[in-house]
């Protein structure tokens, strides 16, 4: 029988519409969709870029927190409101995920807040980024 923990963040976001940063399930671990805001100081940079790294931080909060790294990703969903907000976030994104290839999916769509250019959501295996 598998063990669920939910990992959370501190994010007022979490408290107010009732979900955690990430949920461990066994050696499965399902990251939230993330945002670029520092929940620290509830501050959202304006870039894209910028944004991108901060979700990619805090995202990397809750893996370590989950006993895992970005190694151990197997599934990436990028979601912006701008498809033309996504290349220059390819270089990035590949410094992160690239050595692990996860399966990936970007879409196009409105997000919760229009300050928002994009949010990342991952599905990791503790143990899928060891040599095997």
């Amino acid at each position: 029988m598998s063990v669920r923990r939910a990992i959370t963040s501190g994010s007022t976001f979490e408290e107010q519409i009732g979900y955690a940063r990430a949920v461990v399930d066994g050696d499965r671990v399902h990251v939230s969709g993330t945002t670029g805001f520092d929940y620290r100081t509830m501050t959202l940079p304006e870039g894209v870029v910028e944004q991108a790294e901060q979700c990619l931080r805090n995202i990397g909060a809750a893996l370590r927190e989950a006993g895992c790294t970005f190694a151990d990703v197997v599934r990436v969903r990028y979601l912006l409101p701008d498809r033309a907000d996504f290349e220059p976030c390819w270089p990035l994104l590949r410094a992160h995920f690239g050595a692990a290839r996860p399966a990936a999916t970007m879409m196009v769509c409105g997000l919760a807040d229009p300050r928002m250019r994009i949010e990342i959501e991952v599905d990791a295996r503790r143990g899928a980024g060891e040599p095997g």
